[in-house]
């Protein structure tokens, strides 16, 4: 069995064994990073706020309640529940970073919010994690039962994908195929779904092994994170080069968002997590922390951090870039 983290740049999802960094240097390379964001001028919570703002209003006004009312209001409660938007707002700096704009990313980025929800509302359902609480708050099934929770995440699927299609402008046809390729991609049997089908059949298995672990959080997780990124980049304009860099970027920060997760269940209780552990299922499930000890989770984390900065150092503008550097420490260094 590997034992050591795997690099994470490599297309396809294939990973390579690579040692840990050192702490000292994992913590120098944070404190340079944000004192680069720092000299930039650059405001992240004031950035984080404005975009998630606009992000929030486009959901509201993306879905209203009509006919029939019960599953547009159910696919709201989960949808407008709150939560920080780290995916549309990555879309939205990626088509940024490449010369495009917010209003040209908006659409992408509304379509994989709906998508991640529709995977939230799912996984909590009773036959996946069955859990009672999402960011606080009761989850869909609680609230609605488990049929309209399934037509719920069912509907902001298809949605997700009406709404990238028919709204996004300023762009060309092209980009826009391209784009939904990749969000399609993200989420069938090559990345969400395949992601989820190996965790359920690896749950209450005590030697799954570093290989298989990965694999879980590279498409459970990685995959939407990834295309998040990719969409912004291509939907803006960006070439071939600019778009896997920031894949490449996007697939660190992926990984490295399940790492800290990981990370979390351990050193925070479920009321500060604003959800419950999925009953009877949680504790059988097999982390980082589980398989390597906390100490070189952490070291991991600091690892993919390190490397997905890499990956954005050909783009020369740092006002341009200064957000997804925030954004990779945010996702690093979050306590929730």
């Amino acid at each position: 069995m590997r034992t050591t983290p795997a690099k994470c740049s490599k297309p396809n999802f294939k990973i390579h064994h690579r040692p840990i960094i050192s702490a000292a240097i994992a913590k120098e390379q944070q404190i340079v990073g944000e004192n680069e964001i720092q000299k930039s001028g650059f405001n992240f919570k004031k950035y984080m706020t404005e975009k998630a703002n606009s992000v929030n209003k486009a959901l509201d006004e993306a879905i209203s309640i009509r006919d029939p009312p019960t599953i547009h209001e159910a696919m709201r409660y989960s949808l407008l529940a709150g939560g920080k938007r780290v995916r549309p707002i990555l879309c939205i700096a990626a088509c940024e970073l490449v010369g495009g704009n917010e209003s040209i990313a908006m659409p992408a980025a509304c379509a994989v919010e709906m998508i991640h929800t529709m995977s939230l509302i799912h996984d909590d359902l009773p036959c996946m994690d069955n859990d009672d609480f999402r960011r606080g708050k009761p989850t869909n099934h609680k609230v609605y039962g488990e049929d309209v929770a399934v037509l719920a995440g069912d509907s902001l699927l298809a949605f997700a994908f009406e709404y990238i299609s028919g709204f996004t402008v300023g762009t060309s046809p092209a980009r826009v195929l391209a784009a939904i390729g990749e969000l399609a991609k993200s989420i069938g049997t090559e990345g969400l779904v395949a992601g989820q089908v190996v965790d359920m059949v690896s749950t209450g298995v005590k030697d799954i092994g570093l290989d298989r672990l990965e694999f879980i959080h590279i498409h459970k997780t990685a995959a939407l994170l990834e295309a998040s990124v990719v969409l912004g980049a291509i939907l803006g304009g960006g070439n071939e080069t600019q778009v896997e860099k920031l894949r490449k970027f996007a697939r660190c920060i992926g990984l490295l968002f399940q790492v800290v997760d990981d990370i979390l269940d351990v050193t925070k209780s479920s009321e500060e997590l604003g959800k419950t552990a999925g009953k009877d299922l949680a504790v059988d499930k097999m982390t980082y922390p589980k398989l390597l000890g906390l100490e070189k989770s952490r070291q991991f984390a600091e690892e993919l951090l390190a490397e997905a900065k890499q990956q954005l150092e050909e783009f020369q503008s740092l006002m341009a870039v200064a957000p997804l550097v925030a954004l990779a420490e945010y996702i690093a260094h979050r306590q929730n």
